[in-house]
């Protein structure tokens, strides 16, 4: 999956960590926004910013590409929620259920009388 260029902000600072002088001098961490989703990766693995650019690169990718399953996911979990609500319930189930509505009415309709003994 491209992205194009229109929706990427790319900042690059100094890095900090290992590295020596040239993290220093050098602004070789790199943070790529993509603005569509405001998503943002941070890269200051190597000591390159050409090779920090490309990882955030591959990183804002696979994060975008991730959200889109997880979004796809959840779709298809709603759309079979829906369905398994809308099957009816087997026979055998709603026998069982109606015998449990008629065990409770009998012991509630015990309630409230007086007992002579």
């Amino acid at each position: 999956m491209a992205l194009p260029e229109s929706d990427l902000d790319e900042t690059f600072t100094h890095a900090s960590g290992p590295g020596g002088q040239n993290v220093n001098k050098v602004a070789t961490r790199v943070t790529l926004m993509h603005i569509p989703t405001g998503l943002s990766v941070t890269v200051q693995d190597t000591r390159s910013q050409a090779e920090n650019r490309r990882l955030a690169r591959e990183r804002l990718e696979a994060l975008l590409a991730r959200r889109e399953e997880q979004a796809q996911a959840a779709a298809k979990d709603a759309r079979e929620k829906v369905r398994r609500q809308k099957r009816p319930r087997p026979a055998g189930v709603k026998r069982a259920f109606r015998e449990g509505k008629r065990r409770r009415a009998r012991i509630k309709s015990g309630r409230g009388r007086v007992h002579d003994e």
